[in-house]
Formats: C-alpha cells, sequence, structure tokens
C-alpha cells in the first residue's frame, strides 16, 4: 500500500519537482511507493512536448519548462495535485495501463462524488464533465514521467479555484479547451476532504494490482514521457 503524505501548502512547484526526481533516483526495489498531496502556487508548466505559443497570456506568473510528458497547464490554488511515485516493475504496469488505471480512479472518484457524465475525451487526454454548455471541460489532468521504471508527476484535480488562469493557455495545447472544477459542477468540497479521499482510492487501486500482479516482470521504457497533460 502506498504511503499517502500531504506537503506544505501552497508549495513552489520546482522544489517538490526537485524532490520528485531525486526520490525516484534514490529508490530501490524495496523503496515503498508513495502519494503525494499538494497544493500548489500560481505555475504554468510546459512538459516535454510543450510548445511555447501554446502560452498566451501568463499575467506575470511563473512558467517552469518540466520533464512530465505532454503540453501545458496551470496549477494553483483550489487544485489538489496527487503525485504518485510508484514502480510500475512491482505493479507489473505498462506505461498505457498505468495511464488508464489512473484515469479509471478519476472517473471512478468523480461519479462517486455525484458527476455521472465523467468520461475520457478522445484525443484529448485527461478526464472531462458535460459542462454548463452541454460541452465536455475538462475538470482533471494527468501527466507522467518514467525513470528507471518508475513513475513520477502524477495528477490534477480541479476542486475550488479561480479558472481564469487557463483562459490565458491552451490547455494541453488545445485551443479553446474549457476547464471547469467541482464547485462549477455543484460539488462543495475542500482540496484536503477531496485529497485525502482520492489519494485513499488511488492507493487501494495499486494496491489491488500489486496483489493480482504476475511473476514475470513487465518491461519499461527507460526515460521515457507519456504524451499527456499533468
Amino acid at each position: 500500500m502506498p504511503i499517502i503524505k500531504w506537503l506544505p501548502r501552497p508549495a513552489p512547484y520546482l522544489p517538490v519537482w526537485q524532490a520528485m526526481r531525486s526520490f525516484t533516483e534514490a529508490r530501490t526495489l524495496e523503496t515503498p511507493d508513495e502519494i503525494w498531496l499538494v497544493e500548489h502556487q500560481p505555475v504554468f508548466t510546459l512538459g516535454q512536448a510543450g510548445k511555447p505559443e501554446h502560452v498566451l497570456n501568463t499575467a506575470a506568473t511563473e512558467v517552469v519548462r518540466t520533464d512530465r510528458g505532454g503540453q501545458v497547464t496551470y496549477h494553483g490554488p483550489g487544485q489538489v495535485v496527487a503525485y504518485c511515485l510508484i514502480d510500475l516493475r512491482r505493479h507489473q504496469l505498462f506505461v498505457k495501463e498505468y495511464v488508464a488505471l489512473i484515469e479509471d480512479v478519476l472517473i471512478s472518484f468523480l461519479r462517486e462524488l455525484g458527476l455521472a457524465g465523467a468520461c475520457r475525451k478522445p484525443g484529448a487526454p485527461g478526464v472531462y464533465v458535460p459542462h454548463l454548455d452541454s460541452q465536455l471541460a475538462k475538470i482533471a489532468a494527468l501527466g507522467i514521467k518514467i525513470r528507471h521504471g518508475c513513475a513520477y508527476h502524477g495528477l490534477a484535480l480541479n476542486v475550488d479555484m479561480d479558472l481564469s488562469p487557463f483562459l490565458g493557455i491552451n490547455p494541453c495545447g488545445y485551443e479553446g479547451l474549457e476547464t471547469t472544477d467541482l464547485r462549477t459542477c455543484g460539488v462543495h468540497a475542500t482540496v484536503e476532504g477531496v485529497g485525502d479521499m482520492l489519494a485513499a482510492r488511488l492507493a487501494d487501486a495499486f494496491a489491488s494490482r500489486c496483489n493480482t500482479a504476475h511473476a514475470a516482470p513487465v518491461p519499461v521504457l527507460q526515460g521515457s514521457g507519456m504524451p499527456v497533460c499533468p
């Protein structure tokens, strides 16, 4: 079962990213998996495939080029970020299976909160819900990095936040992509409460996967980054 930790909040992005990389570099086959929960100070992050032209107006907010897969996204107060520091070999997971597992947990969790329309959107990674105009709006983003068979980075779920900074980017490289949060969808909850519940469900999913894994190790590409948003 992964260890769940809340980091001090609000946290600047760079030290947390550096800590994730250091943790992953130092871990051994015996190192327990961990899930780090955090609420970041305002920051735009550009993934490995991120194009500067997708950053339209930062309004003096910091922009960080990071090593996760994908394009550009925003982190800020009112959003819970769950960094999943997971040994994929231990769980016998290929990278695509790992991404699908996280998305499945998010979709199930959102439906548990009453958002029955939570779903994937073909060609646009992340998790979406029907918005006020009946179009799908992004409520959760996903992005990972794999090193030495271990994953870091993770997912971000919008809880109760100022969504206006998303207007300053093309989220995940998609012009005009709408974003939303739980509050806008009628779910009134705190970042702490949502983070605790989400982390518990992620931990259960990883533990279940570990218990049913096959004996033979699954190969994982070294240093790969999935082309998805964080």
